[in-house]
């Protein structure tokens, strides 16, 4: 869940909004309702699994545990009933003792695949995980658990800033191939993706779409790691970074304005002002992008009810926000019309059309 900046499409028959098919557990009984409680367990099985890197240790070849010990240099106690954990929950497969990854698992949890993901459970198991356990004093005193300026300090810290750009890059990579034909990206001359960290979504606009002038606003720590980020995508030189602060300098002008993973770090009135501010950097005829993992009508919206939490957890003020709500923001400040469709099964898609 991105800090700084973390549906299926079912539809609201009153108000076509999208719907989550997340739900609870079942909770009917004692047994359910104890599940829940300890399926922390079961996550952290996963995440301990990424951070042994044992997904991209079978990607080539399924292995025994004894050959899987001796891959990952593991002393073997807990060992066989990890490995059958994991199979149990579906991530790995098992034959004749021999485990090998499940399908989904072989594409989103090897490293450097396409799909991977594994970098924002990384950076969920590090900077997340330990923060759940201060949920209750959250909610007594109305203030954040994550350590007072430690993101200041994390721009200063090398490791943690690469760590956190890995966790950026796999909260947005299963967005990307919907982000791509979110517009028939030929009709508009530049994009800027603002709080865009490295720079990964607009280089992969920019390298599917060649036309395209792509552009980055973050703060001046992002430059650095959007350096690398365009040298590895052979883009140097063809995408600019812009370092500044989106509430103090003015955004720069595009053709199409992204905000991924930005409002829901701030109160209703900060969202109010950057959505106004993306008003005057749209040039006429272009469209702002907003996607998050906005709150639909009901309150079985799981996934992201859990993620509005996160926001509490580590925001002064932020929260996940409806629909209606940025649609309301977009339409005050001038754009029009302002439609909205799903982007993958928890996070939507707000575009928001600047008149010609």
């Amino acid at each position: 869940m991105a800090v700084r900046h973390g549906r299926a499409e079912t539809r609201s028959a009153t108000k076509g909004r999208p719907v989550s098919a997340s739900a609870a557990p079942d909770i009917g009984t004692a047994q359910g309702i104890l599940r829940l409680g300890n399926a922390y367990c079961e996550a952290q099985a996963l995440l301990t699994a990424v951070e042994l890197d044992l997904f991209t240790a079978l990607h080539d070849a399924p292995g025994t545990e004894r050959e899987i010990a001796a891959r990952l240099g593991l002393h073997g106690r807990g060992l066989r009933d990890f490995l059958a954990l994991l199979a149990a929950l579906g991530l790995l497969e098992e034959r004749d003792g021999r485990y090998a990854n499940a399908p989904a698992a072989d594409r989103h949890l090897v490293s450097g695949a396409p799909g991977y993901v594994g970098g924002s459970l990384l950076g969920g198991k590090a900077n997340l995980y330990p923060l759940w356990n201060g949920l209750t004093d959250t909610l007594r005193s109305g203030r954040p658990r994550a350590e007072s300026g430690g993101f200041e300090r994390m721009l200063g810290d090398p490791e943690e800033l690469r760590r956190y750009v890995r966790m950026m890059e796999g909260a947005l990579r299963p967005l990307v191939p919907e982000l791509l034909k979110a517009l028939d990206w030929s009709a508009y001359g530049s994009v800027l993706d603002v709080g865009g960290c490295a720079g990964d979504l607009a280089g992969w606009l920019v390298t599917e779409h060649p036309g395209l002038e792509g552009h980055v606003f973050d703060l001046p720590e992002m430059e650095g790691p959007f350096g690398e980020r365009t040298a590895e995508l052979g883009l140097t030189g063809t995408m600019r970074f812009h370092g500044g602060d989106f509430f103090r300098d003015p955004l720069p002008r595009a053709d199409v304005l992204i905000f991924g993973h930005v409002l829901h770090n701030w109160s209703p009135e900060r969202r109010a002002l950057l959505v106004r501010k993306a008003f005057e950097a749209v040039n006429p005829g272009g469209v702002l992008l907003v996607h998050d993992r906005m709150l639909a009508d009901g309150p079985d919206d799981v996934d992201n009810l859990v993620a509005s939490l996160i926001m509490a957890l580590v925001t002064d003020e932020g929260a996940e926000y409806s629909i209606g709500e940025v649609t309301d923001l977009a339409e005050t400040a001038g754009f029009t019309p302002v439609t909205s469709r799903p982007l993958e099964d928890n996070e939507t898609l707000v575009l928001c059309h600047k008149p010609a």
